[in-house]
């Protein structure tokens, strides 16, 4: 099957979402992340485009419920992302932020806190940084994420439905 070139709808899905420990499946779909990889470079130069469609994907696979594959093709482009870079924090931040969506999966709300209050002080650093360019970070509605954290981290208690999606912060 090849792949298209283009924006990550047109990506494939993973055949299931993987969940530690409780997937009926013995380990994740590695052969459709692998073909999403391939599309990250070994650096990015300067910055992370906010429409490259590794990075696009890993956030719409967040969105979908695919939490462990999100982290692994966000954690691919982290790695590519210049070194001290703005787009570096917020893909810490969104890695944390798949990883506490796992856990909450997982019914381990206390880590799911834990996670989603390592990814605020992520997005705070992230506000004290200069911004003015045309990267991720710069685009990124990081402000409407920090709010929805802060609003799913005030409920006395965090369920599976709790999870936080980008789409909400992008839409708000």
């Amino acid at each position: 099957m090849t792949m298209p070139p283009a924006g990550a709808g047109n990506l494939p899905l993973p055949r299931w979402a993987y969940v530690p420990g409780e997937s009926e499946k013995s380990s994740a779909d590695y052969e459709t992340l692998a073909r999403i990889k391939v599309l990250v470079p070994p650096r990015f130069g300067g910055y992370v485009p906010a429409r490259h469609p590794a990075l696009r994907y890993g956030l719409m696979l967040n969105d979908r419920g695919y939490f462990w594959e999100a982290q692994e093709i966000l954690e691919a482009v982290w790695a590519a992302a210049p070194q001290g870079g703005r787009e570096r924090i917020l893909l810490r931040a969104c890695i944390l932020i798949a990883t506490a969506n796992v856990r909450l999966r997982m019914q381990k709300p206390h880590v799911t806190a834990r996670l989603l209050g390592e990814a605020l002080v992520e997005l705070e650093a992230l506000g004290i940084r200069s911004a003015g360019g045309d990267g991720f970070a710069d685009c990124f509605p990081v402000a409407a994420l920090v709010a929805l954290i802060k609003a799913k981290l005030a409920q006395p208690q965090l369920g599976q439905a709790d999870g936080v999606a980008f789409g909400a912060a992008i839409r708000t």
